[in-house]
């Protein structure tokens, strides 16, 4: 008898010589954080480790390219091998990581006809054949070229080896080079590497024979694939499955993801957003793993649920599950999943901040775990306070959750006051979004940690600053977050009028055709809500384009979800008169009626920075988090909440 609740997933993996601790591994992910000659920094290092220490059987380094010539899709992906200088730096990295049990991995990877970045740099790119691709000219690798990219794989996968890495996982999905020769639709070439399904196999298959011979048994093999391309042009599941059969027994593994990477409208599939279920590209592992009879199989995409990934196991769908934001959003999954405490996991949001976050500002950020990114720096504070406060949280939202939460863990006295009757602030309108679920989750998570903390919390109470002076607190932080705004515009007091956060809440009472004012982020989702029930939803937004603010990632997923559900936006409109049929507008075109049995007012928040100043004499020291600091997210109000929390008591 076991008790171990999901003993499959936690079932070690033996290959060849390596033992992994158990199914979970960490997908490929890269990282900013180099040096201006390419090597990893104390900080990346800290990154994996954190990582490993929660538990994952391995941890993979992303897209670091073989080739930095010809193979570069863009900067900071060099392994810089002819530099020695490099090995104690990648030395220490792979330490980190496997100093805790952990496999450390890394992603060999080779842009072919998409390295623009190489082609940037004056080099001449090559593809499996000739043609213009994002303005480029790409020729057709011949032999000698072939030749010198599997050498730059074998010389990749040997240094990945010498430094540490126990596993090498190569690229072959996501329209990639490997993934452009295995494409029945783009190889179209005639020689021996081209053509039949056994000519396109062949060079993914040479690289996995030659690391294979260079590097021995004791390296494990890990080759990454689209089970199906998922565009108009791309192949898909059929080929899938037959190109993972070419592939069986020369890697070790095929970890089976999906879509192409160089086109935004499936980004969002090989990314799943929150408007797609959990597990929704296990599909394609489970298509293919009947075929497969040497090699292992694994499935990535939106998975975070253990008793999820206990069933992919058990029912034969995949021998491995990989995950990439899930270990962002809590990158202690694995222990507590195997450890019976899953109701303490974060589940990923879905919600992009992580990839908009490295893309923007190039390092990783997330909604629910102020810490990512911050590894290094917060391993070395102390875990509790030399001087303890008493410290008043006033607003019981996301952000002010996470101080009290946080300054209860340092050790200070902490008391939390919510004008209303629950914790949770605005977002609580959306409990009943099938697309918030893991949002939902992780507000009531919160709730119970601050139930079964020290913090003492008082329900139903707005103070005023001289109540909240009369507390007695050394600290307060203010989180009283911000009011809908109520633009000026005749009739927006009707009956047939419903504030967003209303509407949400009360979508029974929202009529079967509808107007939402306002293209910002609440509006839209309201409006993709509202259409999943059945309603037909009309945007009307005074910009000339909608507003998804600067998570630019959740706009692909946003914009995706808009196509499919043929939601209609009208920008470049500005709302004019409300009656009990409908809105006037003025659009582009002139003055236009748009009917609907109800009209939504959702153009937009305003922060309540005056009220939450009044609070600023009550206590000697002051903080402003959340929307009443400025116009935010939920990103931000953690990442205040938690960090202003680590700030108080440190000196004084």
């Amino acid at each position: 008898m076991s008790v171990q609740k999901y003993p499959h997933l936690f079932e070690p993996l033996i290959i060849g010589s390596t033992v992994f601790r158990n199914r979970i591994f960490a997908s490929p992910q890269g990282s900013s954080f180099v040096d201006c000659a390419e090597f990893p920094t104390p900080e990346i290092a800290a990154y994996y480790e954190r990582k490993a220490m929660g538990g994952s059987a391995t941890i993979c380094m992303g897209e670091r390219a073989v080739d930095r010539r010809r193979g570069l899709n863009y900067g900071g992906q060099v392994i810089p091998l002819e530099d020695h200088r490099g090995q104690a730096y990648f030395k220490y990295l792979t330490n980190a990581v496997s100093r805790h049990g952990t496999v450390p991995s890394i992603e060999l990877q080779h842009g072919g006809c998409w390295a623009k970045r190489g082609a940037d740099m004056g080099n001449q790119i090559y593809g499996p054949v000739e043609g213009i691709y994002d303005g480029v000219h790409v020729l057709a690798m011949d032999e000698q070229i072939i030749e010198e990219t599997i050498d730059a794989f074998v010389k990749a996968a040997k240094w990945a080896k010498w430094v540490g890495f126990g596993m090498v996982t190569i690229h072959g999905g996501h329209g990639w080079l490997l993934g452009q020769f295995m494409s029945p639709i783009m190889n179209t070439r005639t020689d021996r590497w081209g053509g039949s399904l056994e000519n396109r196999v062949r060079l993914p298959r040479e690289i996995c024979k030659a690391i294979r011979k260079a590097c021995g048994r004791d390296l494990v093999i890990e080759m990454r694939i689209s089970g199906a391309e998922c565009t108009a042009d791309g192949y898909d599941i059929e080929d899938g499955v037959e190109i993972a059969k070419g592939l069986d027994g020369y890697p070790d593994i095929i970890h089976v993801s999906a879509g192409h990477g160089q086109f935004d409208d499936v980004f969002t599939v090989t990314h799943p957003g929150m408007f797609q279920p959990d597990g929704v590209n296990v599909k394609y592992a489970a298509a293919i793993k009947p075929f497969i009879r040497q090699s292992k199989v694994g499935t990535v995409g939106a998975l975070c649920d253990p008793e999820m990934m206990e069933e992919i196991i058990a029912s034969g769908k995949a021998d491995i599950v990989n995950m990439a934001r899930g270990l962002v959003a809590d990158p202690d999954l694995p222990l507590k999943a195997a450890t019976g405490n899953e109701k303490e996991i974060n589940k990923c949001l879905r919600c992009f901040q992580c990839f908009s976050g490295l893309m923007n500002k190039g390092q990783y950020s997330c909604a629910i775990n102020p810490e990512i990114g911050r590894e290094l720096e917060y391993s070395t504070q102390p875990r509790e306070v030399t001087v303890p406060k008493k410290v008043l949280v006033i607003g019981g939202g996301i952000g002010g959750m996470q101080a009290a939460l946080t300054a209860d863990r340092r050790g200070h006295d902490v008391t939390l006051v919510e004008k209303s009757g629950r914790l949770g602030g605005v977002l609580l309108c959306e409990e009943k979004v099938p697309f918030k679920q893991h949002l939902h989750e992780y507000i009531e998570n919160q709730v119970r940690r601050v139930g079964e903390s020290g913090v003492k919390v008082m329900l139903n109470t707005e103070l005023t600053p001289e109540q909240a002076e009369a507390l007695g607190a050394d600290v307060i932080i203010a989180a009283i977050g911000a009011r809908a705004i109520v633009p000026p515009i005749p009739g927006i007091d009707g009956k047939n009028v419903l504030p967003a956060e209303y509407a949400y809440v009360h979508p029974d009472e929202v009529g079967d055709t509808v107007v939402v004012l306002g293209g910002g982020l609440v509006g839209i989702e309201l409006s993709i809500y509202l259409t999943w029930l059945g309603k037909h939803v009309e945007i009307v937004e005074m910009a000339d384009k909608l507003n998804c603010g600067e998570n630019f990632v959740h706009k692909m997923a946003v914009d995706r979800e808009i196509r499919r559900l043929a939601l209609t936006a009208h920008t470049g409109t500005t709302a004019k008169s409300i009656d009990d049929n409908g809105v006037v507008c003025q659009g582009p075109e002139g003055e236009v009626r748009y009917d609907a049995d109800t009209v939504i007012c959702a153009v937009g928040m305003r922060g309540l920075q005056e009220e939450a100043k009044a609070y600023s004499q009550a206590a000697p020291l002051f903080y402003q988090i959340g929307d009443c600091s400025r116009a935010t997210n939920m990103y931000e109000a953690n990442r205040l909440g938690f960090n202003v929390a680590m700030d108080i008591g440190q000196r004084w």
